[in-house]
């Protein structure tokens, strides 16, 4: 089979380079974009000054504070992030229509048939970075690779504005040295599994057979005995499956009993069927329900059971103080959303 050619376009911070864009002022000031830590939000993104201090994503923004006193904080504005975002998915549909979103900001491109550019992915690469600059003043980060796993990993390898390229060639020396902490689905737990186990870059793990990765990790061995060789089989999807929709709320003082959490539901599932409504209502499967307690211990709770059963059974996991709660359905997949017919068909 021919090599793959895929691209993987990752916006630079994108919330806060949206900000910086449309307000210079913020560009040379630690700026992040989350909720306020009087309402005890987290931080979605920020700049790269905001980072020299410690500040990261999903921190709670109480400690982004400590971290950075003078950091400037912005409340998110979701309805400009996605104008911007299909400024941008539409210019990388202009270079190939297999395209496949991962989020506002990010997506993978298969490039394998495209002619245009010499078929060059460095000069694809090239293209829409300067291209994204001068119609949104956005930086991207691209990555070009021979598949999904390698061009994400190359998407970040010289942020920001950086464009870095594996070719087929090179894919065996540069994951050889790959630290695997790299690896998706490799996170600090797993991490520290393999570091007790003497490795920590992908030279060595490859030097594990697959029985002893299997045993190791589960099924997540087999990931990892491919990922190690740069193998990776998935392709882009240009339409990719939604398989939930959620809505959660994080409460400005903790709900201090399973009264309050309960008192909580109507709101969010109200929010929830109008976010189900703007989706065109897909036909749920079951629903959940997410409790994050005082202490940040997390649990999540499916079944078929109403909202308020499902709310006392979650709770009761912790039974203390709660800081969010959510709600949310888990979606039947395509193929069972097709109705069966009434009567055997005639052969």
């Amino acid at each position: 089979m021919a090599s793959r050619k895929i691209l993987h376009a990752d916006c630079d911070c994108f919330y806060a380079a949206v900000e910086m864009r449309d307000d210079p002022n913020l560009r040379q000031v630690p700026l992040a974009v989350g909720g306020s830590h009087e309402r005890r939000g987290v931080i979605a993104t920020c700049n790269y000054a905001a980072r020299a201090f410690g500040v990261r994503s999903a921190m709670p923004t109480a400690r982004a504070r400590r971290l950075c006193p003078e950091l400037v904080l912005r409340a998110p504005d979701f309805e400009r992030y996605r104008a911007v975002s299909r400024e941008i998915l539409a210019l990388f549909h202009e270079l190939t229509p297999r395209v496949e979103p991962l989020s506002l900001d990010e997506a993978y491109l298969d490039i394998s048939s495209v002619t245009r550019f010499q078929g060059s992915a460095t000069w694809m690469g090239q293209w829409l970075k300067a291209e994204c600059l001068a119609r949104t003043g956005i930086t991207l980060s691209v990555g070009a690779a021979p598949n999904k796993f390698l061009a994400k990993v190359a998407s970040d390898w010289e942020k920001p504005d950086g464009l870095t390229v594996i070719r087929p060639e090179a894919v065996d020396a540069f994951v050889a040295a790959l630290p695997v902490d790299r690896l998706p689905g490799v996170g600090p737990a797993t991490a520290a599994r393999l570091e007790a186990l003497g490795i920590d870059r992908c030279e060595t793990l490859r030097a594990l057979p697959r029985e002893a990765l299997i045993e190791q990790f589960g099924k997540f061995g087999q990931r990892l005995f491919e990922l190690c060789r740069g193998q990776d089989e998935r392709e882009v999807r240009p339409q990719r499956e939604r398989k939930s929709v959620s809505v959660e709320t994080t409460f400005p003082r903790d709900l201090p009993d399973l009264a309050s959490c309960q008192a909580a539901l109507p709101e969010l599932v109200a929010r929830l069927e109008a976010r189900l409504a703007r989706h065109g209502h897909p036909p749920p499967s079951h629903a959940f329900v997410k409790v994050r307690f005082n202490d940040f211990s997390l649990t999540t709770l499916e079944g078929s059971a109403p909202w308020e059963s499902l709310m006392s059974q979650a709770w009761g996991r912790g039974a203390r103080p709660v800081r969010l709660l959510g709600v949310g359905v888990r979606l039947r997949p395509p193929e069972a959303r097709r109705q069966l017919p009434l009567f055997d068909e005639a052969p």
